[in-house]
C-alpha cells in the first residue's frame, strides 16, 4: 500500500512540475504500479454479485487505462498525449456508465445508454478542440482549423443530445410522441 501511495505521490509531483525529468526506470516503475493497482482493484470485484461486479470491473479497467494514459502524457508531454488522456477518461466514464445502465430495463435503460454515449461524445469532441487549440498555439494549426473543430464539436454534441431526446420520446405514444419528436428536432436543429 505504501508503494502505491508513493507512486501516486511521484505521479502527482511530475504532473505539477513537468514530466521531462521522468527517467525510463521511473516510467517503468510507475507502469508496474499501475498494473499492480489494477490487479488489486479487479480482485476486489470478486466479492461482488451480479451487475455490481461488471460495474466494478469496468471501473478498475477504466482507472488503469486513464492512469496509463496520464503516465504516458507525463513521460512524453504534448497535445497528442493530452488528448489520449481525455479520450481514456471519456471511454472509461462511458463504459462504466453503460454498465450501470444494465440495472435498468426498457426505455429507461435505452435512455441511460444514450445519455452515456452523449457524455462520451461531448468529452471526445472537447478533447479534439483542446488538441487543435494546443496545436494552434504551437504553430501547427491555424485559427481557422480551431474554429472548424469547434463547429464540428458543437454539431457532434447537438446530434448526441438529439438522440437522447428522441430516445426519451420513445417512451410516449401517439400524438404525444409525435409532438415530443418534433420538439426535439426543433430544439436541436435536426
Amino acid at each position: 500500500m505504501k508503494k502505491i501511495l508513493l507512486a501516486v505521490a511521484i505521479a502527482s509531483t511530475f504532473a505539477s512540475f513537468g514530466a521531462s525529468a521522468m527517467t525510463k526506470d521511473e516510467y517503468k516503475s510507475s507502469k508496474d504500479q499501475i498494473e499492480a493497482t489494477y490487479k488489486t482493484d479487479n480482485k476486489a470485484c470478486d466479492a461482488m454479485k451480479a451487475n455490481a461486479t461488471d460495474v466494478c470491473v469496468s471501473e478498475a479497467k477504466g482507472k488503469e487505462k486513464v492512469a496509463k494514459a496520464e503516465l504516458e502524457a507525463q513521460y512524453k508531454p504534448g497535445a497528442k498525449n493530452d488528448m489520449k488522456v481525455r479520450d481514456a477518461k471519456a471511454d472509461a466514464a462511458y463504459n462504466t456508465a453503460k454498465e450501470k445502465c444494465d440495472d435498468q430495463t426498457g426505455n429507461a435503460k435505452d435512455v441511460c445508454v444514450k445519455e452515456a454515449k452523449a457524455a462520451q461524445t461531448a468529452a471526445k469532441a472537447d478533447a479534439k478542440v483542446a488538441k487543435t487549440a494546443a496545436d494552434a498555439r504551437a504553430g501547427d494549426a491555424s485559427g481557422a482549423k480551431v474554429a472548424e473543430e469547434r463547429s464540428d464539436a458543437a454539431k457532434d454534441k447537438r446530434e448526441a443530445d438529439y438522440k437522447v431526446a428522441k430516445e426519451k420520446c420513445d417512451a410516449l405514444s401517439g400524438n404525444a410522441k409525435d409532438t415530443c419528436t418534433a420538439d426535439a428536432k426543433t430544439k436541436f436543429g435536426m
